[in-house]
Protein backbone atom coordinates (compact mmCIF):
# COMPACT_ATOMS: atom_id res chain seq x y z
CA UNK A 1 0.00 0.00 0.00
CA UNK A 2 1.36 3.46 -0.88
CA UNK A 3 0.15 6.34 1.21
CA UNK A 4 -1.32 8.35 -1.00
CA UNK A 5 -3.59 5.59 -3.04
CA UNK A 6 -6.73 3.86 -0.91
CA UNK A 7 -6.34 0.19 -1.08
CA UNK A 8 -9.63 -1.71 -2.64
CA UNK A 9 -10.36 -5.03 -1.98
CA UNK A 10 -12.95 -7.07 -2.69
CA UNK A 11 -15.28 -10.14 -3.64
CA UNK A 12 -15.39 -11.44 -6.91
CA UNK A 13 -18.13 -14.11 -8.00
CA UNK A 14 -21.55 -15.04 -9.60
CA UNK A 15 -23.71 -14.48 -8.17
CA UNK A 16 -22.03 -12.38 -5.52
CA UNK A 17 -24.93 -10.03 -3.87
CA UNK A 18 -25.69 -12.31 -1.31
CA UNK A 19 -22.48 -12.70 -0.12
CA UNK A 20 -21.51 -11.34 3.63
CA UNK A 21 -17.61 -10.68 3.18
CA UNK A 22 -18.53 -7.22 2.10
CA UNK A 23 -20.43 -6.58 5.50
CA UNK A 24 -17.70 -8.87 7.33
CA UNK A 25 -14.81 -6.65 5.91
CA UNK A 26 -16.11 -3.18 5.81
CA UNK A 27 -16.96 -3.54 9.73
CA UNK A 28 -12.75 -4.64 10.35
CA UNK A 29 -12.20 -1.45 8.09
CA UNK A 30 -14.45 0.79 10.33
CA UNK A 31 -13.27 -0.62 13.32
CA UNK A 32 -9.22 -0.02 12.75
CA UNK A 33 -9.99 3.02 11.32
CA UNK A 34 -8.15 2.01 7.85
CA UNK A 35 -8.63 3.73 4.98
CA UNK A 36 -9.65 1.10 2.60
CA UNK A 37 -13.04 -0.53 1.00
CA UNK A 38 -13.90 -3.71 0.28
CA UNK A 39 -16.37 -4.02 -2.48
CA UNK A 40 -18.61 -7.28 -4.46
CA UNK A 41 -18.15 -7.46 -8.09
CA UNK A 42 -19.97 -10.12 -10.21
CA UNK A 43 -17.61 -11.33 -12.60
CA UNK A 44 -18.37 -14.18 -15.14
CA UNK A 45 -16.39 -16.56 -16.09
CA UNK A 46 -15.53 -15.35 -19.34
CA UNK A 47 -14.68 -12.02 -18.39
CA UNK A 48 -12.27 -13.43 -15.29
CA UNK A 49 -8.70 -13.63 -16.80
CA UNK A 50 -9.51 -9.36 -18.29
CA UNK A 51 -10.49 -8.89 -14.62
CA UNK A 52 -7.44 -9.67 -12.74
CA UNK A 53 -5.39 -7.92 -15.19
CA UNK A 54 -7.47 -4.97 -14.62
CA UNK A 55 -7.91 -4.60 -10.68
CA UNK A 56 -4.36 -4.61 -9.33
CA UNK A 57 -3.94 -0.81 -11.86
CA UNK A 58 -7.48 0.17 -10.57
CA UNK A 59 -5.75 -0.04 -7.09
CA UNK A 60 -6.89 -3.52 -5.81
CA UNK A 61 -4.54 -4.85 -3.26
CA UNK A 62 -6.39 -8.17 -3.31
CA UNK A 63 -9.70 -9.96 -3.73
CA UNK A 64 -11.55 -12.86 -2.56
CA UNK A 65 -12.66 -15.76 -4.51
CA UNK A 66 -15.94 -17.67 -5.05
CA UNK A 67 -18.16 -19.66 -7.00
CA UNK A 68 -17.53 -20.59 -10.10
CA UNK A 69 -13.42 -19.55 -9.97
CA UNK A 70 -12.33 -20.88 -7.08
CA UNK A 71 -10.62 -23.72 -9.54
CA UNK A 72 -9.47 -21.44 -12.56
CA UNK A 73 -8.27 -19.22 -10.77
CA UNK A 74 -5.18 -21.29 -10.31
CA UNK A 75 -4.25 -20.91 -14.32
CA UNK A 76 -4.48 -17.44 -13.88
CA UNK A 77 -2.33 -16.63 -10.86
CA UNK A 78 1.74 -16.47 -11.09
CA UNK A 79 2.16 -18.23 -7.89
CA UNK A 80 0.29 -20.71 -5.54
CA UNK A 81 0.43 -21.51 -2.36
CA UNK A 82 1.28 -25.28 -1.54
CA UNK A 83 -2.50 -25.51 0.80
CA UNK A 84 -3.84 -23.89 -2.45
CA UNK A 85 -2.56 -26.43 -4.88
CA UNK A 86 -3.46 -29.71 -2.55
CA UNK A 87 -6.84 -28.01 -2.66
CA UNK A 88 -7.28 -27.35 -6.03
CA UNK A 89 -8.70 -23.78 -5.43
CA UNK A 90 -7.97 -20.84 -4.32
CA UNK A 91 -10.34 -18.37 -2.07
CA UNK A 92 -7.89 -15.42 -1.40
CA UNK A 93 -5.64 -13.41 -4.13
CA UNK A 94 -3.08 -11.19 -3.25
CA UNK A 95 -1.53 -8.43 -5.83
CA UNK A 96 1.93 -8.06 -4.98
CA UNK A 97 3.99 -5.24 -5.41
CA UNK A 98 6.16 -7.08 -7.91
CA UNK A 99 3.21 -7.48 -10.48
CA UNK A 100 2.65 -11.00 -9.29
CA UNK A 101 -0.27 -12.33 -8.28
CA UNK A 102 -0.40 -15.07 -5.29
CA UNK A 103 -2.97 -17.54 -5.15
CA UNK A 104 -4.01 -18.57 -1.55
CA UNK A 105 -6.77 -21.08 0.06
CA UNK A 106 -7.61 -20.19 3.95
CA UNK A 107 -10.79 -22.32 3.72
CA UNK A 108 -8.86 -25.28 5.86
CA UNK A 109 -7.65 -22.35 8.18
CA UNK A 110 -11.06 -21.01 8.80
CA UNK A 111 -12.33 -24.33 9.63
CA UNK A 112 -9.37 -25.61 12.35
CA UNK A 113 -9.67 -21.78 13.86
CA UNK A 114 -13.35 -21.70 14.50
CA UNK A 115 -13.14 -24.98 15.68
CA UNK A 116 -10.34 -23.85 18.24
CA UNK A 117 -12.85 -20.95 19.16
CA UNK A 118 -16.07 -22.92 19.05
CA UNK A 119 -14.38 -26.38 21.06
CA UNK A 120 -11.25 -24.82 22.60
CA UNK A 121 -10.45 -28.34 23.91
CA UNK A 122 -10.77 -29.37 20.83
CA UNK A 123 -8.42 -32.35 19.51
CA UNK A 124 -7.99 -33.12 16.30
CA UNK A 125 -5.53 -36.44 17.62
CA UNK A 126 -8.59 -37.88 20.18
CA UNK A 127 -10.16 -40.19 17.57
CA UNK A 128 -11.70 -40.68 14.14
CA UNK A 129 -13.36 -37.75 11.88
CA UNK A 130 -16.70 -38.29 9.98
CA UNK A 131 -17.44 -36.20 7.18
CA UNK A 132 -19.95 -36.15 5.32
CA UNK A 133 -19.73 -34.52 1.70
CA UNK A 134 -17.00 -34.62 -1.18
CA UNK A 135 -16.89 -31.35 -2.57
CA UNK A 136 -15.07 -28.57 -2.14
CA UNK A 137 -15.69 -27.60 1.48
CA UNK A 138 -14.73 -31.39 2.55
CA UNK A 139 -11.27 -31.13 0.67
CA UNK A 140 -10.11 -28.46 2.69
CA UNK A 141 -11.70 -30.19 5.57
CA UNK A 142 -10.02 -33.72 4.89
CA UNK A 143 -7.00 -31.25 4.52
CA UNK A 144 -6.59 -29.50 7.52
CA UNK A 145 -7.68 -32.47 10.00
CA UNK A 146 -5.03 -34.58 8.31
CA UNK A 147 -2.64 -31.77 8.73
CA UNK A 148 -3.64 -31.00 12.49
CA UNK A 149 -3.42 -35.25 13.27
CA UNK A 150 -6.78 -36.48 13.10
CA UNK A 151 -5.70 -40.42 12.64
CA UNK A 152 -8.69 -41.87 10.42
CA UNK A 153 -11.47 -40.01 8.47
CA UNK A 154 -14.46 -41.86 7.68
CA UNK A 155 -15.64 -40.14 4.43
CA UNK A 156 -19.61 -40.50 3.08
CA UNK A 157 -21.08 -38.72 -0.10
CA UNK A 158 -24.05 -39.29 -1.64
CA UNK A 159 -21.75 -39.80 -5.01
CA UNK A 160 -19.50 -42.35 -3.79
CA UNK A 161 -17.00 -41.74 -6.70
CA UNK A 162 -16.56 -38.08 -5.66
CA UNK A 163 -15.50 -39.61 -2.00
CA UNK A 164 -13.57 -42.45 -3.34
CA UNK A 165 -11.46 -39.16 -5.94
CA UNK A 166 -10.75 -37.72 -2.69
CA UNK A 167 -9.41 -41.08 -1.11
CA UNK A 168 -7.02 -41.37 -3.97
CA UNK A 169 -5.82 -37.85 -3.34
CA UNK A 170 -5.34 -37.81 0.60
CA UNK A 171 -5.05 -41.77 0.93
CA UNK A 172 -5.46 -44.30 3.49
CA UNK A 173 -5.98 -41.87 6.53
CA UNK A 174 -9.77 -41.78 4.56
CA UNK A 175 -12.39 -44.52 4.59
CA UNK A 176 -14.99 -44.37 2.26
CA UNK A 177 -18.40 -44.91 3.50
CA UNK A 178 -21.63 -46.49 1.40
CA UNK A 179 -24.30 -43.59 1.59
CA UNK A 180 -26.73 -46.05 2.28
CA UNK A 181 -24.96 -46.59 6.07
CA UNK A 182 -23.65 -43.16 6.30
CA UNK A 183 -25.07 -43.31 9.87
CA UNK A 184 -23.04 -45.94 11.26
CA UNK A 185 -19.33 -43.70 10.52
CA UNK A 186 -20.80 -41.59 13.49
CA UNK A 187 -19.85 -44.35 15.91
CA UNK A 188 -16.59 -43.49 18.23
CA UNK A 189 -15.68 -40.65 16.00
CA UNK A 190 -14.84 -37.84 18.31
CA UNK A 191 -15.00 -34.99 15.69
CA UNK A 192 -17.92 -34.93 13.08
CA UNK A 193 -18.39 -32.50 10.00
CA UNK A 194 -21.16 -31.93 8.10
CA UNK A 195 -19.25 -29.93 4.76
CA UNK A 196 -22.60 -30.85 2.83
CA UNK A 197 -25.07 -28.30 1.95
CA UNK A 198 -27.64 -30.62 3.26
CA UNK A 199 -29.70 -28.90 5.77
CA UNK A 200 -28.83 -25.53 4.48
CA UNK A 201 -32.58 -23.29 4.03
CA UNK A 202 -33.92 -24.40 0.28
CA UNK A 203 -31.84 -27.95 0.18
CA UNK A 204 -32.39 -31.03 0.96
CA UNK A 205 -32.53 -32.41 4.48
CA UNK A 206 -30.13 -33.89 6.46
CA UNK A 207 -31.15 -37.62 5.96
CA UNK A 208 -27.91 -39.31 7.92
CA UNK A 209 -29.12 -41.25 11.18
CA UNK A 210 -27.73 -39.81 13.78
CA UNK A 211 -28.42 -42.68 16.73
CA UNK A 212 -24.62 -43.58 16.53
CA UNK A 213 -23.41 -40.21 17.75
CA UNK A 214 -21.39 -39.65 20.91
CA UNK A 215 -22.38 -37.24 23.16
CA UNK A 216 -18.55 -36.98 23.73
CA UNK A 217 -17.97 -35.80 20.21
CA UNK A 218 -17.35 -32.33 18.67
CA UNK A 219 -19.75 -32.16 16.01
CA UNK A 220 -19.40 -28.73 13.36
CA UNK A 221 -21.69 -27.91 10.23
CA UNK A 222 -20.30 -25.94 7.76
CA UNK A 223 -24.01 -24.70 6.62
CA UNK A 224 -24.63 -21.23 8.34
CA UNK A 225 -28.28 -20.77 7.34
CA UNK A 226 -29.75 -21.85 9.57
CA UNK A 227 -27.64 -21.04 12.20
CA UNK A 228 -28.54 -24.03 14.42
CA UNK A 229 -28.94 -26.52 11.86
CA UNK A 230 -30.99 -29.86 12.63
CA UNK A 231 -27.61 -31.70 13.12
CA UNK A 232 -26.36 -29.23 15.75
CA UNK A 233 -29.76 -28.95 16.98
CA UNK A 234 -29.81 -32.99 17.85
CA UNK A 235 -25.82 -32.76 18.72
CA UNK A 236 -26.60 -30.20 21.56
CA UNK A 237 -29.93 -31.73 22.86
CA UNK A 238 -27.92 -35.14 23.56
CA UNK A 239 -25.02 -32.67 25.11
CA UNK A 240 -22.26 -32.85 22.27
CA UNK A 241 -20.23 -29.72 22.06
CA UNK A 242 -21.74 -27.90 18.71
CA UNK A 243 -19.96 -25.41 16.55
CA UNK A 244 -21.92 -23.35 13.74
CA UNK A 245 -20.40 -22.52 10.19
CA UNK A 246 -20.67 -19.04 10.35
CA UNK A 247 -17.39 -19.28 12.49
CA UNK A 248 -15.28 -20.46 9.16
CA UNK A 249 -15.95 -17.45 7.22
CA UNK A 250 -15.18 -15.63 9.63
CA UNK A 251 -11.56 -16.60 10.38
CA UNK A 252 -10.94 -17.51 6.67
CA UNK A 253 -11.30 -13.82 6.15
CA UNK A 254 -8.82 -13.28 8.17
CA UNK A 255 -5.46 -13.83 6.73
CA UNK A 256 -6.99 -11.95 3.30
CA UNK A 257 -7.48 -8.89 5.25
CA UNK A 258 -3.60 -8.87 7.11
CA UNK A 259 -2.15 -9.06 3.57
CA UNK A 260 -4.31 -6.47 2.00
CA UNK A 261 -4.78 -3.91 4.77
CA UNK A 262 -1.65 -4.62 6.90
CA UNK A 263 -3.48 -5.46 10.69
CA UNK A 264 -4.37 -8.70 11.83
CA UNK A 265 -8.16 -8.57 12.67
CA UNK A 266 -9.93 -10.46 15.59
CA UNK A 267 -12.92 -12.75 15.29
CA UNK A 268 -15.28 -11.90 18.04
CA UNK A 269 -19.06 -11.65 19.07
CA UNK A 270 -19.11 -8.13 17.45
CA UNK A 271 -17.95 -9.17 14.11
CA UNK A 272 -20.71 -11.97 14.58
CA UNK A 273 -23.20 -9.92 14.72
CA UNK A 274 -22.33 -7.30 12.34
CA UNK A 275 -22.45 -10.23 9.97
CA UNK A 276 -25.55 -11.32 11.01
CA UNK A 277 -27.39 -7.81 10.64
Amino acid sequence: MTENRIPLAGVIGTPIAHSKSPRLHQHWLRRYGIRGHYVPMEIVSADLDDAIAMLPKLGFVGVNVTIPHKEHILNVADLVSDRAAVMGSANTLIFRADGKVHADNTDGYGFLENLKQGAPDWDATSGPAAVIGAGGAARAVISSLIDAGCPEIRLSNRTKTRAEGLRQEFGTKVEVVDWVTAGNMLDGATTVVNASSLGMTGAAEMRVPLDALSKSAVVTDLVYAPLETPLLAYAKSIGCRTVDGLGMLLHQAVPGFERWFGLRPDVDDELRQAVLQ
